[in-house]
């Protein structure tokens, strides 16, 4: 016997003359016990269990390791007129760190219930009988086991409740309950005689989250709100929500914005008809904890127009929580674009310009002082030109509209469209200048002296440099876009900022010129290694559109294949090997171009496994996810024991990445499971269901599990937020919201799983027959493989029995 095992032994031993001498000073009962029984159709029924605890005490989950208090333990008379189905569930509890059992437990606080799903085989059975063993403890004492005879009467069952639209089912074990993670309420608060707030205000449940409005995609499905405008009612701005948790989802591998406990959302809008008594808005939402997700959530939210309250603030008000937030964002546009800047200025447009520059300054200047103070107002002036640039273009589009346009397909073309052409420019086919009239007038007006004189020598360097510096500031001004607000602001702040500081310090220490390199053909090079990147940082763009509109024109083999390419041949272009236009003959390469060259070819050559399947980790931000790809296992490799190209009928795919047969609509999929004479396992997933995800990397990827997901049955993945729309006046009617119409293919998967199997929670797994009768009972997120590779096998095989 081990020494740790000994101690707690002994601790038990300690803890029993506890109890025992605290029985002889008082009787302690701190939990009350009750049964209902819920039917859920003639044959099978809920024995439910609740147990009512005193304040300060608490009860032990069923499952507690070795060497721990004891477990709450249910035994239920054995008897040939009924079975039991699974385990006996428990809700979520609380689990901590006991600090005197040193380790990791669960225990219910004020109220625990548990759930056994039986099946009765007598129709005359009318009393279920059961023994409950359980431990309880206070911050001072524990008492002894206790066991308590229930007694369940199935005459008193009562039949489980419809589910209201909006609710989510909880499903722990075997067990189905109805639950309400999020609840809504709206108030309307008035700014003035014509502006008002409208509040939307999320409870949600502890333990859950709600997601934040703006997520990128491929994560969660984000909180819309579509608000329904009469005539006479304006909406101003967006919909602002408050700051909220933010963290990396390993699943997602992004950040992800949530919100918990309760949040807010206030959207202002503007009344110039007085009689408009109400307005009505839909809100779409999603929920999750830490073992399931409810589908995509749509109600209706009214609002009393005649029930105001005097506003506190006004609506921006509360976005100032998302300062710190967005400030993150816009700190890395800046850093990003002040490199950028610098960058520019090794080009062959800007880099010979600083030497003759602050000379002229130097020369034309009556004093030292006045010639750095000039130049001091050159570098400022460069630096307000491209603000205003930046101002101009947010100005245009709108801080909100520039953000939702960056996440449009349109808008992720046309960026692919201007930086090929940029790439292009850079590489030397072309130049991208502004009229030279435009230049000429700028040099007229440097030509009048004074600070207008030297503003508009500054305009006419941008001006001239622009086949330099333009690329590289649409490219900022792309990149900022995806953040919306001013952050094109801040881009040319940044950017500006480093075109106009070596300005002024040369002025200020003119003996620095002397240590500039000289201009050359490098020049050249750093133009063309920037068009190199420029064109690699387009692809971004256009995968984006690709993954958008699900065309896999550009799957994550070709991405990165494309990226192997053009980094390859920049390689070769630094070591020499390829001449652009513009090139100065090159005898040979000095140092620093041969270790770049290096650099390059080595990151290259880092990409190539990732044709094979591997991850990239470096650059996951830049291509698609691993599994929207050609093969699941890259180009070239496949797993054995999968069904063949040729062997896939119509309507199906290769789930990746297990090469396991699925289908992504039921009808097709049962007809083909009673063609090949298989069961057939229902999927409720979706795509942004991180427990759905954790299911088929952890627990679908075991040997048995696989085999039989492969070789035994039809599997059917019936996504729920699936956003394909049906075709237009085909969309069916929703049949748990009346009067309304299902939005998309996904809302039609939610409501059959809500309606059939009373949940809507995922991951949910049905094994059924050809009749559509269940083969077991259903399962949600079951992360033991050993667990899920029984309740599959039982299921098949009741299929051929």
């Amino acid at each position: 016997m081990s020494f740790m095992k000994f101690n707690k032994i002994l601790l038990l031993c300690l803890l029993a003359f506890t109890f025992s001498f605290n029985l002889f000073s008082q009787v302690f009962d701190p939990v009350k016990w009750e049964t209902k029984v819920e039917k859920i159709s003639d044959t099978e029924y809920n024995l439910i269990s609740t147990a009512t605890i005193d304040a300060g005490w608490h009860l032990y989950s069923q499952n507690v390791p070795n060497n721990g208090p004891i477990p709450t333990t249910f035994v239920y008379t054995e008897s040939k007129d009924f079975e039991l189905i699974g385990k006996t569930s428990e809700e979520e509890g609380e689990t901590i760190d006991d600090p005197v059992f040193q380790m990791r437990i669960k225990y219910f606080g004020e109220k625990a219930e548990f759930s056994q799903r039986i099946k009765v085989l007598n129709k005359e059975l009318s009393l279920v009988e059961g023994e409950v063993e359980f431990m309880v403890c206070d911050d001072e004492k524990c008492l002894p086991p206790t066991y308590i005879d229930l007694t369940f009467n199935l005459k008193d069952a009562e039949d489980t409740k419809e589910i209201p639209a909006g609710m989510a089912l909880n499903l722990t074990g075997n067990t189905t309950k109805i639950l309400e993670p999020v609840k809504w309420s709206t108030s309307v608060e008035k700014l003035n005689d014509t502006e008002l707030i409208l509040v939307s205000t999320a409870t949600i449940d502890s333990g859950w989250k709600l997601y934040a409005q703006n997520i990128e995609e491929g994560g969660p499905i984000p909180t819309s709100f579509d608000y329904t405008l009469k005539d006479g009612i304006e909406l101003v701005g967006s919909t602002n929500e408050e700051k909220g948790e933010e963290s990396i989802d390993k699943v997602f591998d992004m950040k992800i914005k949530y919100f918990r406990n309760t949040t807010e959302f206030r959207q202002k809008i503007k009344v110039s008809d007085a009689t408009i008594s109400s307005i009505v808005s839909e809100v779409g939402f999603m929920a999750c904890d830490d073992t399931q997700c409810t589908a995509p959530t749509y109600i209706d939210l009214e609002y009393d127009l005649t029930k105001t309250v005097v506003a506190s603030s006004d609506v921006t008000e509360n976005s100032e929580a998302d300062d710190d937030e967005s400030s993150e964002g816009l700190w890395s546009i800046f850093i990003i674009a002040f490199f950028s800047g610098f960058v520019a200025l090794l080009t062959p447009c800007v880099f010979p310009m600083i030497p003759m520059t602050v000379s002229f300054f130097i020369k034309q200047s009556q004093s030292k002082a006045k010639g750095i103070r000039n130049a001091i107002i050159y570098g400022l002036s460069i630096i307000v030109i491209y603000v205003l640039l930046g101002t101009i273009i947010t100005a245009i589009f709108g801080a909100d509209a520039l953000n939702a346009l960056a996440t449009n397909v349109w808008f992720n073309l046309i960026f692919f469209i201007l930086l090929v052409v940029f790439a292009i420019s850079f590489l030397g086919a072309f130049e991208i200048v502004l009229p030279n009239s435009w230049a000429n007038k700028a040099d007229k007006q440097a030509d009048r002296g004074g600070l207008v004189g030297i503003f508009f020598m500054a305009l006419a360097l941008a001006i001239v440099s622009f086949s330099c510096t333009g690329p590289i500031v649409g490219t900022i001004l792309v990149e900022a876009a995806s953040k919306g607000g001013i952050a094109p602001v801040i881009g040319m702040l940044g950017f500006s900022s480093a075109i106009a500081l070596p300005f002024a310090l040369f002025a200020a220490f003119p003996g620095w010129l002397n240590s500039l390199p000289k201009s050359g053909g490098w020049l050249n090079t750093v133009k063309v290694v920037l068009g190199f990147l420029e064109l690699a940082l387009a692809f971004k763009f256009l995968s984006q559109a690709d993954l958008v509109l699900q065309l896999h024109f550009l799957e994550r083999e070709v991405f990165i294949a494309i990226w192997i390419a053009i980094f390859g041949t920049l390689s070769l272009y630094l070591f020499g090997k390829i001449q652009l236009p513009h090139d100065s003959p090159l005898k040979h390469i000095s140092v620093g171009r041969l270790l770049f060259g290096l650099l390059t070819l080595t990151f290259t050559i880092y990409m190539i496994p990732g044709l094979w399947g591997a991850p990239l980790k470096i650059i996951s931000a830049f291509p698609p996810p691993l599994d929207y790809s050609e093969s699941p296992y890259g180009v070239g490799n496949s797993k054995g024991g999968g069904a063949s190209i040729t062997d896939i009928p119509e309507g199906a795919h290769l789930l990746a990445p297990h090469d396991i047969l699925a289908f992504n609509d039921y009808e097709t999929g049962l007809a083909y499971a009673k063609k090949v004479g298989k069961p057939v396992m229902l999927d409720f997933t979706g795509w942004a269901c991180v427990n759905c995800r954790k299911m088929e990397q952890n627990v679908w990827v075991d040997p048995k599990v696989l085999s039989k997901l492969k070789n035994d049955i039809v599997l059917i993945s019936l996504y729920v937020d699936e956003q394909i729309d049906f075709p237009e006046g085909e969309a069916p009617d929703s049949k748990l919201r009346p009067g309304k119409k299902l939005k998309n293919r996904g809302q039609k998967w939610s409501e059959m799983q809500t309606i059939r199997y009373k949940t809507n929670t995922q991951p949910y797994y049905v094994l059924m027959d050809h009749n559509e009768e269940n083969l077991i009972e259903p399962v949600a997120y079951t992360p033991d493989i050993e667990e899920y590779e029984a309740w599959l096998k039982e299921g098949i095989g009741n299929f051929k029995d």
